[in-house]
């Protein structure tokens, strides 16, 4: 049985009302993006409702996650999305509310505009991004899976500008990653592995 077959057979009939959240989790370059678009594509034949939200879309301006004069891998686990923000207004809501507003972040103009989402009554709801599994959001979840991909393939996946400056990987990405992989040990957390 496939891995995307297994992840099929762990979501429920939704009756009328119901949401399912679902976490698609995985480190930088892990394959959350194609994995979520391949299940959005399985799921729309089957004809349920589904939403994705991708976390990434909502990260704060660079100057509040750039040079704050904390660690740089502090800046990228704890200062790239208000955490706290995202746990309020869109966590929270994302179980009962029709719409949600949200800011979605535009790195060409280092801003923000806001996008009006309608999510339906009985709905699969999917959201994937990294650090996905963090305390603070956690809770929200029905089901979580975890992609599980070597850090020498993901580093191999980046364009070769981006591997240029492997000193940026090391002091920012790397050390948050290994500091989530250590404090809130997503795979053994997650409810499905999937690995590259």
């Amino acid at each position: 049985m496939s891995d995307i077959t297994t992840l099929l057979n762990n979501i429920p009939k939704l009756e009328y009302g119901k949401r399912f959240i679902l976490g698609i989790d995985g480190l930088s370059r892990s394959g959350k993006t194609t994995l979520v678009s391949q299940l959005k594509e399985l799921v729309d034949e089957r004809g349920i409702p589904t939403c994705v939200f991708h976390i990434d879309d909502h990260i704060v301006e660079r100057k509040r996650r750039y040079d704050t004069g904390h660690d740089e891998w502090y800046e990228y686990y704890q200062l790239q999305w208000d955490a706290e923000w995202i746990k309020l207004n869109f966590f929270e809501k994302l179980a009962t509310a029709k719409q949600l507003q949200l800011p979605m972040y535009d790195s060409h103009t280092d801003s923000h505009r806001v996008e009006v989402n309608e999510i339906p009554d009985n709905c699969l709801i999917i959201v994937e991004g990294v650090f996905l599994q963090r305390k603070e959001w956690r809770g929200y979840f029905d089901f979580f899976v975890y992609l599980d991909c070597p850090r020498q393939e993901r580093f191999r996946r980046e364009n070769v500008i981006t591997q240029s400056n492997i000193e940026k990987f090391k002091k920012r990405y790397w050390k948050a990653e290994d500091y989530y992989l250590e404090s809130e040990t997503p795979m053994e957390k997650a409810d499905l592995i999937i690995s590259c």
